[in-house]
């Protein structure tokens, strides 16, 4: 079994730059669907998340040719069903239902499964394709769902939903009328998503407001399509070259993704410097406790919240830290504890003491962003080495991260 190990106490100094976005990559992918004919997707991040979509649509009868790009050729896309020991491993395989429904009218996909941060239900999928003329069944553990043509319908999320909104966009280019989606997520990879539905001949407007409305066409088309910069790996960089008190440039970011997390490192102290497509960060000598409260985008994203809770251990003060999307986010606090952290959390709210450090020890990865959480914790570590176990949690997000720190003078390599 693979493990990350850390030797801690060097800032970080150098340049990085940003794969593309984890949770761009998976829905642009299920789009391909839509269409008979080849897509290509540029800025691919290699992932494991992005392997286990492969293999799910090669299941379907999709191919795929691999250069400096992807191109995904689903001209013999057949109904054939996902099954549960592809999809448990990535619940964003439920984003395959909407495109399979509208082009093939019919679909069967396993309940999916993911990292156990929360339940995070499907049941917004489903009511809205539902609306839309969908007949969905449950049946043992797995979705099937028919369809003649979806309708067009009027959608009102009760939360706001990312993969839900960009399930039924998808749903919705090839529905008979217009479709309205309401308190649709605003995401940028919603956003991105219906960039390259345009690029397809989709009818869409209203993408990063929470009011999105689809105007079905009978025929989509093949489209080229590059891929946004992950911001999540964008917000992890920058932690970690605050947290570091290291001097480190992100490139090939977009920093107006990046709004919340700028505004709340600038308070701990960081200098940071915004380019067009890249973003300095300087650490401070002394780091200032921050609170934050997660929130839907524009807001500060759950995906740093574990990441940003590392750097809080070791701020100056007491810090408070909110988690309003998912119930089980802090599932990291024990791990972080056994490297000496001061935390305790009631509920939903987490209360940080930061200490002058934290001690290296080995801990166990418990999703994919604690994976990160633990390394920023590690890059921070005295008296010995870090170990990060069960780090396949990280491979599913993060393209060779302990590379791209070690490229910044982190002493952290991969051992079997």
């Amino acid at each position: 079994m693979a493990k990350i190990v850390i030797e801690g106490g060097i800032p970080l100094k150098g340049s990085v730059k940003i794969s593309g976005a984890k949770n761009s990559a998976l829905p642009l992918m299920s789009a391909s669907l839509l269409t008979a004919g080849k897509c290509i997707l540029y800025n691919v991040p290699k992932l494991k998340d992005v392997d286990t979509m492969k293999d799910i649509m090669r299941e379907m009868g999709v191919q795929f040719i691999e250069e400096d790009n992807l191109l995904i050729d689903s001209t013999y896309l057949r109904f054939k069903e996902a099954p549960y020991e592809l999809v448990r491993q990535m619940r964003a395989s439920i984003l395959l239902l909407g495109p399979l429904l509208a082009r093939h009218g019919r679909a069967r996909i396993a309940l999916p499964g993911g990292c156990a941060i929360g339940a995070r239900p499907v049941n917004l999928h489903l009511s809205a394709l539902s609306a839309m003329g969908a007949e969905i069944n449950l049946d043992k553990g797995y979705i099937d769902a028919k369809a003649n043509r979806l309708k067009g319908a009027d959608i009102f999320f009760d939360i706001p939903t990312v993969t839900g909104t960009e399930n039924v966009m998808m749903a919705a280019t090839l529905a008979e009328g217009k479709t309205m989606i309401r308190n649709a997520a605003k995401e940028p990879e919603i956003v991105d998503l219906a960039n390259m539905l345009r690029s397809m001949g989709a009818y869409i407007r209203g993408d990063g407001t929470d009011t999105i409305v689809i105007d079905g066409v009978k025929e989509l088309y093949p489209a080229e399509h590059r891929i946004i910069p992950d911001r999540i790996e964008a917000g992890t960089f920058m932690i970690a070259s605050a947290m570091t008190r290291g001097e480190v440039e992100i490139k090939d970011c977009r920093p107006e993704h990046l709004g919340a997390l700028i505004e709340k490192l600038e308070k701990t102290g960081a200098e940071i410097m915004i380019g067009d497509e890249n973003i300095f960060v300087k650490g401070p000598d002394r780091i200032r406790s921050v609170d934050i409260k997660t929130m839907p985008f524009p807001g500060f994203p759950t995906d740093l919240q574990a990441q940003f809770m590392s750097m809080m251990c070791i701020a100056d003060g007491c810090s408070v830290i909110k988690e309003t999307i998912f119930e089980n986010r802090f599932i990291h606090v024990g791990e972080l504890r056994r490297m000496g952290a001061d935390i305790e959390v009631n509920g939903s709210q987490a209360t940080v003491k930061g200490r002058k450090r934290l001690l290296a020890a080995p801990v166990v990865a418990t999703d994919l962003r604690a994976s990160a959480s633990l390394i920023l914790a590690g890059l921070v570590a005295e008296q010995g080495r870090t170990e990060v176990y069960e780090i396949h949690h990280l491979d599913r997000g993060y393209e060779s991260l302990e590379k791209k720190f070690a490229s910044l003078g982190a002493k952290i390599w991969r051992e079997s």
